[in-house]
């Protein structure tokens, strides 16, 4: 119950932030950065919108309904992405499973549970195996999980994503990156609310310079 009232109240506050700004209001190396060198996207002539999360981040849980919501009323020329981060050795089984999860299409079965486990309940699964044991209870295949877990492709979409994170300079999560020219985080938008702000700006901004 109190998660469902935290939840609406973000919301109710986001709703107001976005009322309230206007394009005059973000600068350029105050409330975002521009990458000196953009980093590739996988997006075609869409404009990507990519997420950069680690389950275990409390920051992230706030800002995952924001997230969502923000995801369900963008425009159809936005690719909405997450990009799982491993910005510490801890960080990187949960990216892992992030990867595991998607090749075997059951990444929406479980997505939820392991916020609320890793950032909500603070719980050890911090290795293949204990993970493999807590998916197993959404209806994912134990053994499967671990094959995808541990295979060539999982780990090859891990480095991939690392290199981009590595590329945009990321060192914090949530940060949202625009077009792989654009950060944005909370720190400089100045809540997680604003950054949402920001990123519609700077979606506006790109879709302005491309028709």
């Amino acid at each position: 119950m109190f998660r469902a009232f935290r939840t609406v109240g973000l919301l109710l506050a986001a709703l107001a932030v976005f009322g309230q700004a206007n394009a005059d209001d973000w600068q350029e190396g105050v409330h975002y950065k521009k990458l000196d060198t953009p980093v590739r996207t996988d997006s075609g002539t869409d404009i990507e919108v990519a997420e950069v999360f680690w389950y275990g981040c409390p920051h992230c849980y706030d800002f995952k309904p924001l997230a969502e919501s923000w995801e369900a009323n963008a425009p159809d020329y936005v690719n909405y992405v997450r990009i799982p981060a491993a910005l510490g050795r801890s960080w990187a089984p949960h990216a892992q499973a992030y990867y595991a999860l998607e090749a075997m299409n059951s990444l929406d079965k479980v997505h939820d549970a392991l916020f609320e486990a890793l950032a909500g309940q603070r719980r050890p699964l911090n290795d293949g195996e204990s993970l493999a044991d807590f998916v197993a209870g959404y209806g994912v295949d134990r053994e499967e999980f671990l094959n995808n877990y541990n295979s060539f492709g999982v780990n090859a979409r891990m480095q991939q994503a690392q290199a981009k994170i590595r590329g945009a300079r990321i060192t914090g999560t949530p940060t949202m990156l625009v077009n792989g020219k654009y950060t944005v985080s909370a720190s400089m938008a100045g809540s997680l609310e604003a950054s949402l702000a920001v990123v519609d700006y700077l979606v506006e901004k790109e879709r302005a310079a491309n028709p």
